[in-house]
């Protein structure tokens, strides 16, 4: 086969981090490759150098057998070179048509926009997905998993050659993610190579034909997909045997329902978005909430923590009736959310990891007058990146320097440095390596087993059954089901999580 990518001897510092050392290896023409390794392994820094968003320290790489000697996205482009990030690239204020053509703007004889066109392509590469979205609002009204469909178009607009998709699936339900494939195998036949991330086995075994692995910034092989099993990727990406079971032991159901109940949610209402809830939390336990993207579950935790206006809502702690009409005031009642874009709502990127883990509960290490404790400070945050394995050379690093999960750790890190005994988890391993979902799953039932109440929403309904001791599902802004986990089946979460259920 043709080699479209040469990927020869590249290595990549930045200060204090080498984030890619001597890589070497192939991908073919037409192929979809799938690059495989833990958070912090290389792989987004690697496909950033192909997208001529950053330049190799040392080596380089051939394409279509002459060097890519690019500076910046746009000579990527040009020659056919289209990425979608991880992180979303979207302008806030700017609706879902006028991202898609950003930089490539359809315009009628005169230099005016053609915005019928625009809407019109648009559309039509939305329908092909098989998703609805309003193109005419701002993306930042948008919901992730909306977002990051139009990160996807905004790629397929420049027919691209290549497409490099950083985990294209995270924020995507099961049946968005499977037209989504469906256009992927649709762009093969049409000769389009594709780079694939992702943190899913089974999406890298349904679509892709080779893969290669990083680990710790060093090539470690490549292979056909169909000549190996998941555990053999596994066993590549983290060097180690995972062992059998992937989520964290749990107990019998029956020693966490008589737990006493700490947190009583009732008669949750916001005009057609959240319609009567009602539900409880016991301590020690984890409640997952399960349903698929807009039905309403991170609205219903928005209401909780006071970061929306309720039409109305009743809230009791330890059977006390209180009032929550901010998030300063939730975590004043010991309620945090771990939010499902820890970029945007979780961390400050431009501050250290130490900074970000003490900024939740200053007042800890606060002297008298009011003085900070450098060195308690010091002490709390090295303790918490020891106990969390963060990676980091210090902790005076920038966490956006960080990797994905290790970002997502510094967040529980924040979290857990508070007095919170009420924990809310929206997409806690979204983007997140197998290695560094077993600690986050182990973190979470750590801190269940010690008492804290735990809700996590989450999109995979592996996660759901393997974490949760007992699940919610919502639709349509409704809870329509409360399942004790060792009960139930995939099958009968995504019969209540579409409603199903009611329309029988």
């Amino acid at each position: 086969m043709e080699k479209i990518f040469e990927i020869q001897n590249i290595t990549k510092k930045f200060p204090g981090v080498i984030a890619l050392s001597d890589v070497t290896f192939d991908i073919y023409t037409g192929e979809i490759h799938a690059l495989v390794g833990e958070n912090g392994a290389g792989k987004s820094t690697l496909m950033k150098i192909l997208a001529g968003i950053f330049t190799p320290t040392d080596g380089k790489v051939l394409f279509k057998g002459k060097p890519l000697n690019i500076t910046d996205p746009k000579e990527a482009k040009d020659l056919g070179i289209s990425i979608i990030h991880q992180e979303f690239s979207l302008v806030p204020y700017l609706n879902s048509y006028e991202n898609i053509f950003l930089g490539k703007e359809i315009k009628k004889s005169g230099g005016f926009l053609d915005r019928k066109k625009m809407k019109k392509r648009a559309q039509e590469l939305l329908d092909r997905i098989g998703v609805t979205i309003d193109i005419n609002i701002p993306v930042d009204h948008l919901t992730v998993a909306q977002q990051q469909l139009v990160e996807i178009v905004k790629a397929l607009i420049e027919d691209p050659q290549v497409l490099i998709m950083d985990e294209p699936t995270a924020s995507l339900t099961e049946s968005e993610t499977h037209k989504f494939f469906e256009l992927i195998l649709k762009l093969k036949e049409d000769g389009v190579t594709m780079i694939f991330i992702s943190h899913h086995m089974n999406e890298i075994f349904e679509i892709c034909d080779r893969y290669s692995c990083l680990r710790d910034g060093i090539f470690v092989g490549t292979n056909l997909v169909k000549n190996v099993t998941a555990r053999d990727i596994i066993r590549m990406m983290v060097g180690r045997e995972l062992g059998d079971n992937q989520y964290p032991e749990k107990p019998h159901y029956s020693k966490v329902k008589d737990k006493k109940v700490i947190l009583s949610l009732e008669n949750f209402n916001r005009a057609n978005v959240v319609k009567n809830v009602n539900f409880k939390l016991r301590e020690g336990e984890i409640l997952g909430v399960a349903g698929l993207v807009g039905a309403g579950r991170t609205e219903i935790i928005r209401l909780l923590i006071g970061a929306d206006k309720a039409d109305s809502k009743d809230i009791y702690l330890h059977g006390e009736k209180i009032r929550i009409n901010s998030p300063d005031q939730a975590l004043k009642n010991g309620i945090g959310l771990v939010p499902e874009n820890r970029k945007t709502q979780g961390l400050i990127l431009n501050q250290t990891v130490k900074e970000n883990i003490i900024l939740s509960n200053m007042k800890k290490t606060c002297k008298r007058g009011g003085f900070r404790n450098r060195n308690d400070e010091n002490v709390i945050a090295e303790g918490y990146v020891k106990s969390l394995n963060i990676k980091t050379p210090h902790i005076h690093q920038k966490v956006k320097s960080l990797s994905g999960g290790n970002q997502q750790k510094v967040v529980l890190a924040k979290w857990m440095n508070t007095e919170c005994n009420i924990l809310v988890f929206d997409e806690p391993t979204r983007g997140i390596d197998v290695g560094a979902k077993y600690e986050i799953h182990k973190l979470m039932r750590n801190m269940a087993d010690q008492g804290m109440g735990i809700i996590m929403i989450s999109s995979e309904l592996p996660e759901v059954l393997g974490v949760s001791d007992r699940i919610l599902t919502v639709h349509n802004g409704r809870i329509t089901s409360e399942l004790i986990t060792e009960d139930t089946n995939q099958e009968e979460i995504m019969i209540y999580a579409t409603g199903g259920k009611d329309n029988e």
